[in-house]
């Protein structure tokens, strides 16, 4: 990815930990795309009746994800406030769809992954509020 080096190039100064940015905004993004791949994995499955929560869970945590990483990406002008808000979501949801994904993970490997994927996401959030806090 291209974070490091954007956050590098900005022209005015940025007051966050930049490591800490990028490796949220990176892991977020990652998240978005494996709740976005897992969703429709999971509308592949067979008994995807099954996986009605988890499909919503997945395309819940893909968009708050996405929208967590855009707001981050955003440094001119941006808002501590928003900033914390968005990235208490997208905890909340990667810890909600990490959990509904650990329940399926034992029989869909697209689960265990994606479970994977929002743990990894929530530290890194977690990691940036207390940066910010």
């Amino acid at each position: 990815m291209k974070t490091a080096a954007m956050l590098e190039a900005y022209p005015a100064q940025i007051t966050l930990d930049r490591g800490l940015l990028t490796r949220a905004i990176e892991t977020i993004t990652a998240c978005a795309q494996a709740c976005t791949a897992c969703a429709d994995a999971c509308l592949g499955e067979e008994m995807v009746a099954d996986l009605r929560a988890c499909i919503t869970s997945d395309l819940d945590c893909a968009d708050v994800c996405g929208a967590t990483a855009r707001v981050l990406s955003r440094r001119t002008g941006s808002d501590v406030d928003v900033a914390r808000a968005q990235l208490e979501a997208c905890v909340a949801a990667c810890r909600a769809c990490g959990d509904e994904c650990e329940r399926h993970a034992g029989m869909h490997e697209h689960c265990r992954v994606c479970a994977e994927a929002c743990r990894e996401c929530e530290a890194a959030c977690r990691d940036l509020l207390a940066a910010i806090a």
